[in-house]
């Protein structure tokens, strides 16, 4: 499995190695050890999600105040645009985000560390979306970062006006945001 640091090096692009023939495809999806060694700490997942959703759907930008959680997410049908938004007050990406497009296609994996907002919007008539998480969810510190603010100056690669959800329509700006120190 091969491993990048993307632009803000603590969130990691896991591409695995695809073993292909007429019969169908086989590739490890996930090993603890190799995981370990780059994410550089030990890790324990606690809860498996899946969602599905349709074409212009932008869910987050999610993340939890306290029982902050970390991440591990895939796509195993449809395609999306993931990103994750640096929210530790310390860090010299405070505010920064990085993306990346995941598929059922190209089988990537986006790991997001605690400390970080993370959000996707579907580009594919329809997506599933996989994710693991460190902490459980707790939604009285559930918080949404407002994935249009200007302060943030996500790329996002859907032109049209995303379907929200009521809680993501309300979402905060970063300037207003609870945030990690």
């Amino acid at each position: 499995m091969k491993a990048t640091s993307l632009a803000i090096p603590d969130v990691v692009l896991f591409e695995p190695k695809v073993f292909g023939d007429e019969r169908g495809f086989f590739y490890e999806s996930f090993n603890l050890k190799v995981f370990e060694e780059v994410v550089g700490k030990p890790v324990t997942f606690v809860q498996d999600n899946h969602s599905r959703s349709v074409k212009g759907v932008l869910r987050g930008l999610h993340y939890q105040i306290k029982h902050a959680q970390a991440k591990l997410v895939r796509v195993v049908q449809g395609e999306v645009f993931d990103v994750a938004v640096d929210l530790r007050k310390s860090s010299p990406t405070f505010g920064k985000w990085v993306g990346a497009h995941l598929s059922a296609a190209n089988r990537h994996q986006l790991w997001i560390p605690e400390g970080f907002a993370h959000g996707f919007v579907v580009l594919s008539e329809s997506a599933e979306f996989l994710y693991k998480t460190t902490d459980y969810w707790a939604p009285e510190y559930e918080r949404s970062l407002a994935w249009n603010d200007p302060m943030v100056g996500i790329e996002w690669p859907y032109t049209e006006t995303p379907t929200l959800s009521a809680k993501d329509a309300i979402a905060v700006m970063l300037q207003d945001a609870e945030v990690f120190e």
